[in-house]
C-alpha cells in the first residue's frame, strides 16, 4: 500500500467515524408556545447547557404560530428528524392531550411553563403558577390598602399557567377589598393585547388596578396608560421581566412584577432530559412536578435583578 493510499484510507476512516458519532449524538428540543422576548432567557439556559454538554445536540424551537396545531406539527417534525426527547410549553394543554400522548409514545416528553398533567408527559419543570398568582395578589393587597377594582389581561385564557395564576391572585386578594372583576384574553395577539387595555380604560373608568398575567401584557398596559395620560393613576401588577415592565417598576409606575426563571427552565430542562435518556430517573419526583421558585421584583431590588439578567444574556 502506498503512502497516498494509506493516507486516503485513514482519512476515510476518520470521516466515517465522525459521521457515525454525529448520527449517534442524542438530540433534545425545547419548544415554546409563541415568539416572545420572554423566551430569550430560556434559550440562554439551553445554550449554557449545550456548552457544558457538547456530546448532546440541543435545539431551541419556536412554532410558526402561537397555536396548539403549530406546536404539534413542530413536535411531529422534530420526532421525524430523530429528536430523542422534547420539553414543551403548551399553548393549549387541555386540547393537546391526544397529540402529547402520541409524541410521548415515541420519545420522552416533558412540559414547562404550562403543564399538561393529564397527558403521558414524564414531568413538569417550571413555576408554580398558583404560587406566582398568590405573589401577584399580595402585591396588589399591599399597594391597595383601601381596596381596588382590578382587570386582568392574559394571552391564552384556557392555558393552565393562566388559569392557575388567576386563581392564585383571587385567593390572595379574597377578603381584602381588592377584586379581580374580569380577565381579557388576546391569544398572544399583541395588537389585541393593547386594544383590550384601551377598551377597559374607555368602558370601565372604575378600574383602578390592572394585572398583566403574561410577559407582554404589562408593557401593553404601560403603553395604553401612557397614551391616555394615566400613568401613576392605575395600580399595575406585572408578570415577568420585560424591559418596559422593569423600567416601570423602577419609575414607580408599577407596584411590582412576579418573575419566573426561564433561564433555569432551559438549563435544568436539558440536564433533566439528558439524565433521563441515560436511564437516570432520580431527578423525576413521584408527583412529576419540579418547581423553580418565582420572585417578586419591586423598586428595592430591580437594579440587582437587571444586573443578573444582563449577565445571563451575555450583555
Amino acid at each position: 500500500m502506498t503512502y497516498k493510499t494509506s493516507l486516503l484510507s485513514a482519512l476515510a476512516l476518520c470521516i466515517g467515524t465522525g459521521a457515525a458519532q454525529a448520527q449517534d449524538q442524542q438530540s433534545m428540543a425545547f419548544v415554546v408556545n409563541a415568539a416572545s422576548d420572554f423566551w430569550k432567557l430560556a434559550e440562554a439556559g439551553v445554550n449554557a447547557a449545550q456548552a457544558e454538554m457538547p456530546e448532546y445536540n440541543m435545539r431551541f424551537r419556536y412554532p410558526a404560530t402561537g397555536t396548539a396545531a403549530a406546536q404539534n406539527q413542530l413536535m411531529d417534525d422534530l420526532v421525524a428528524a430523530g429528536t430523542d426527547a422534547i420539553m414543551i410549553s403548551s399553548a393549549d394543554p387541555k386540547n393537546s392531550i391526544d397529540a402529547f400522548n402520541r409524541i410521548a409514545a415515541q420519545v420522552p416528553l416533558f412540559t414547562t411553563d404550562s403543564d399538561a398533567p393529564q397527558s403521558d408527559r414524564v414531568a413538569y419543570l417550571g413555576s408554580s403558577n398558583t404560587a406566582a398568582g398568590i405573589q401577584a395578589g399580595e402585591i396588589a393587597v399591599a399597594a391597595l390598602p383601601d381596596g381596588g377594582t382590578c382587570m386582568g389581561f392574559v394571552g391564552f385564557l384556557g392555558a393552565d399557567n393562566a388559569v392557575e395564576r388567576i386563581a392564585g391572585f383571587r385567593e390572595a386578594v379574597e377578603g381584602s377589598g381588592v377584586e379581580l372583576i374580569d380577565v381579557r384574553g388576546d391569544d398572544v395577539d399583541f395588537a389585541r393585547a393593547r386594544s383590550n387595555v384601551d377598551d377597559v380604560l374607555s368602558a370601565n373608568p372604575d378600574v383602578n388596578c390592572m394585572v398583566g398575567f403574561y410577559s407582554y401584557n404589562p408593557p401593553k398596559i404601560y403603553e395604553a396608560l401612557q397614551a391616555a395620560g394615566k400613568l401613576g393613576e392605575v395600580t399595575v401588577i406585572g408578570f415577568d421581566e420585560d424591559p418596559i415592565t422593569l423600567g416601570a417598576v423602577r419609575e414607580g409606575y408599577f407596584a411590582g412584577t412576579v418573575v419566573q426563571d426561564p433561564y433555569q427552565w432551559g438549563y435544568q430542562g436539558m440536564q433533566l432530559m439528558a439524565s433521563y435518556l441515560n436511564g437516570d430517573t432520580s431527578s423525576v419526583p413521584e408527583d412529576g412536578l419540579i418547581i423553580v421558585p418565582t420572585n417578586v421584583i419591586d423598586a428595592a431590588n430591580v437594579d440587582a435583578f437587571e444586573a443578573q439578567l444582563r449577565e445571563r444574556l451575555g450583555g
